[in-house]
């Protein structure tokens, strides 16, 4: 299909589901609004019954008739969908609404009948364009990707074609200020790149081509600069880009489908709200039961007993009840969509920010997930761009990845490639390698390396340099040519620039415990927590001692979420609370095993999350004390008579609208400034 599939009929009914109210009649003559028109049309009938019952004399006929109108137009919906649910053997909130209108109406009070029908409508009308407009700022996803892409062609040209119809392997050209069709490799032509929609990025990324075109490339191996996502925007310049998914397989498409899905999650409070309107609802029934039969106990008229039943009934309907934690859930997603944050459903939503634990992978976690050349010290009388020139000459030939990193280093540093160039690499096992280089050998390794090819122990000065460094974390190497020492270079994979301030942020946030877990030796871990403010590093873990360290942490702290790749942190993802995926954008292990997924590869993006998390419980809280506080308020001074159906409708209405603003807070909702 040309776009990413639209949401469901079956995933849409199901949300709604959620709040008790289907809404699968709301289009109708007058398109998707009907609904609200009809309350509208409720409303005006019935304040014109009312204006002209006190202002005209008119026969009492055409003023019930008036009130008919009203109660008809306030009543459409909710009759179907009472209907609907009775003959499913459900007797919901719809149910007992029409129940309390056709009572009143019985007793002659059909100013009052329309009143409640009016106010139930607009509140059904309000709650449904809430919903939507919280699932249309996840769904408006959908119509990201363009339709159709223009093809090169092999002589080529281009022609417009159907994004269905793009294939893995074919080229397509992106013109300026337009959109990118499909998932692909930028393999001509530089721009920068807007991918807010995907990643929530808020700055537009480089978009470079890559050196080597015909290469065969995996897009969640690719570095950002080269990588492209369907429905993203190009900038000012032309790119050329070459397909690695189909339209169907795109991160685009993947992540409506995932959002789709996580509108039909349950929360914990929604299923314990659901269990207790399982059982609330019949005994509501029971009672309003009992009180059409008060007139037999005690002095009053059946119709006095009947009007008072209607009232209880109105009162105790827990309409607010059933909306107040899915309009929370559905707005918290949509907003943490918009920031690029994919949140599966309203468990991992509430679990998140009730943690006080969390650990971290640290390679391409808490580190850039690739070594960097860090340290050069020349020995004594050689310069820096000779111990340089040296190690990049011998490097470039070897194919090891401590390699590259000094290679680009180093090269970076220099500013050009060295005039000469090494000869004879040869891998020496465990020490380190060997080459020609300006006629002397060259030898770059460890202590055992420099102590088999001098027969001396290594120089008192240059020993503890490599000892510093490695106490610090680094790989250290010493470079040798001749007879003498050029000196040491160092790499390592270096803390990301943002983790040190994200998890400063984390600690405001009340997170008392960050764990690191690692592969590395713990010598490293320690390094690199003391640089970035990890509280527990642990080092020299296999994938299954991740997983046994989950679980204690799940025994100490009760909760725990695991932040990781994806890929290797899977184990260990599975076994915490909530597992959050580092880069998700373009992986689709990382998509399909987390509970939360960072779409950029943005650590600074898990503080925002948690507090809107946060925020999203705090709203829920607020939502079932609103809408218990006013059942809880209303029904005993209704059975007493002390409330009549007038106020109990305004008060029972009032608060459901009340649970539906105050969710919709949730798609407002920004970090504060300190923890940006």
């Amino acid at each position: 299909m040309a776009h990413p599939p639209a949401p469901t009929s079956e995933a849409s009914a199901s949300t709604s589901d959620h709040a008790g109210h289907d809404h699968g009649h709301a289009a109708g003559l007058l398109g998707e609004r009907t609904e609200l028109y009809f309350a509208i049309a409720s409303g005006v009938f019935w304040l014109a019954g009312l204006l002209l019952g006190i202002f005209a004399d008119l026969p009492e006929s055409i003023g019930i008739g008036i009130f008919v109108a009203a109660i008809f137009f306030g009543g459409y919906y909710a009759t179907i969908e009472a209907y609907e649910g009775v003959s499913s053997g459900r007797f919901e909130i719809d149910f007992l609404m029409i129940v309390a209108a056709a009572g009143a109406a019985a007793l002659g009070k059909w100013e009052e009948a329309g009143l409640l029908l009016f106010l139930f409508s607009l509140g059904h009308a309000l709650e449904h364009y809430a919903m939507a407009r919280a699932r249309k700022s996840i769904s408006a996803l959908a119509e990201l990707a363009p339709a159709t892409a223009l093809l090169k062609t092999p002589d080529g040209g281009t022609s417009e074609v159907d994004v269905e119809e793009l294939a893995i392997g074919d080229v397509v050209v992106v013109k300026p200020n337009s959109k990118i069709p499909a998932d692909g490799v930028v393999i001509s032509g530089n721009s920068a790149v807007d991918q807010a929609a995907i990643t929530g990025e808020s700055v537009p990324v480089d978009k470079i081509a890559v050196k080597n075109p015909d290469s065969t490339y995996v897009l969640a191996d690719l570095p950002a600069e080269h990588r492209t996502f369907a429905g993203t925007i190009n900038g000012s310049s032309v790119l050329e880009v070459r397909v690695l998914k189909p339209a169907r397989d795109s991160t685009l498409a993947k992540l409506v489908t995932l959002v789709q899905e996580a509108e039909t999650q349950k929360s914990p409070t929604q299923h314990l709200t659901d269990k207790f309107e399982r059982y609330y609802v019949p005994s509501v029934l029971i009672v309003v039961g009992l009180l059409l039969l008060a007139f037999l106990v005690i002095d009053e008229t059946f119709g006095q007993s009947f009007y008072r039943a209607m009232a209880v009934l109105v009162a105790a309907s827990p309409c607010a009840l059933a909306i107040s934690t899915p309009s929370a859930v559905l707005a918290g997603i949509a907003r943490a969509a918009q920031k690029g944050v994919l949140v599966k459903g309203g468990r991992p939503l509430e679990d998140l920010g009730s943690l006080t634990a969390i650990a971290f992978d640290k390679t391409g976690t808490l580190t850039e997930g690739k070594p960097k050349l860090t340290t050069v010290l020349p020995a004594e009388g050689v310069t820096r761009q000779e111990l340089l020139a040296t190690a990049v000459s011998v490097e470039e030939l070897s194919d090891h990845p401590l390699a590259a990193a000094i290679v680009a280093g180093g090269r970076e540093e220099l500013g050009k490639v060295p005039a000469s160039r090494a000869s004879g690499l040869e891998a020496l096992t465990a020490r380190g390698i060997r080459a020609e280089y300006e006629g002397a050998t060259v030898h770059i390794g460890n202590r055992r390396l420099l102590e088999e090819i001098t027969g001396a122990d290594i120089p008192a000065e240059i020993n503890r340099q490599m000892t510093e460094l490695e106490t610090g974390g680094h790989t250290a190497m010493m470079v040798h040519r001749g007879d003498r020492y050029l000196g040491i270079i160092s790499v390592m994979d270096v803390a990301r620039e943002s983790a040190k301030p994200t998890l400063a942020a984390l600690r405001k946030l009340g997170i008392k415990r960050m764990v690191m877990l690692t592969g590395d030796n713990q010598r490293v871990a320690n390094a690199v927590a003391k640089e970035i403010g990890i509280t527990d590093p642990m080092g020299s873990l296999l994938p299954e001692d991740k997983v046994a360290a989950i679980q204690r942490l799940k025994d100490e702290e009760g909760r725990v979420a695991m932040i990781g790749d994806g890929v290797n942190d899977a184990p260990a993802m599975a076994s915490s609370t909530v597992s959050v995926a580092m880069g998700a954008a373009g992986s689709d292990v990382a998509l399909e095993t987390a509970d939360i997924a960072l779409m950029a590869d943005r650590l600074d993006n898990l503080p925002f999350a948690i507090g809107l998390s946060r925020a999203a419980r705090r709203i829920i809280q607020q939502n079932l004390w609103i809408s218990l506080g006013v059942v809880a308020i209303l029904v005993p001074l209704t059975m007493l008579g002390i409330a009549s159906l007038g106020p109990a409708v305004i008060a029972h209405e009032g608060s459901t609208m009340v649970v539906v603003v105050n969710a919709l807070r949730l798609l407002g909702y920004r970090a504060k400034p300190a923890l940006s």
